[in-house]
């Protein structure tokens, strides 16, 4: 055999192009396999009147994207409230709240959550009713 060292055992030679072919391959992944967390989607929420007297109505007024998904929810001392709606092209909507009899003084709050094309947000606002 040409270039036969004696004192060489030929299977770790064999193996050696394997074994860095495996290091190659191994320092081609990337650290992190996992897909990418979206972005989270803007919300910000306020309200039109955040004292409103039973028998009016006040707003949940909220900014996002262009068209998203919006969800309400006003969680009053007994019940809670849920409305959906769909922010205009400028990513804004007036979320109309009627305030009956609801406990005067007691701070009602609203969580908002907002969605469009797999991303999500949310935030929140409230309002305390008086007679």
């Amino acid at each position: 055999m040409l270039g036969y060292a004696p004192h060489m055992n030929l299977n770790r030679l064999a193996a050696l192009p394997v074994a860095a072919l495996a290091l190659t391959l191994v320092g081609a992944v990337p650290a992190s396999a996992s897909p990418a967390t979206p972005k989270p989607l803007p919300c910000t929420a306020s309200m039109s009147n955040s004292r409103p007297a039973d028998y009016t109505t006040t707003d949940v007024l909220v900014r996002t994207a262009g068209l998203a998904k919006v969800i309400t929810v006003a969680h009053y001392k007994t019940t809670s409230h849920k409305k959906t709606a769909k922010a205009g092209t400028n990513g804004r909507v007036a979320v109309p709240y009627y305030i009956s009899g609801a406990t005067p003084g007691y701070n009602v709050k609203v969580t908002v959550n907002v969605s469009k094309s797999g991303q999500s947000g949310s935030c929140s606002t409230s309002f305390t009713p008086h007679r």
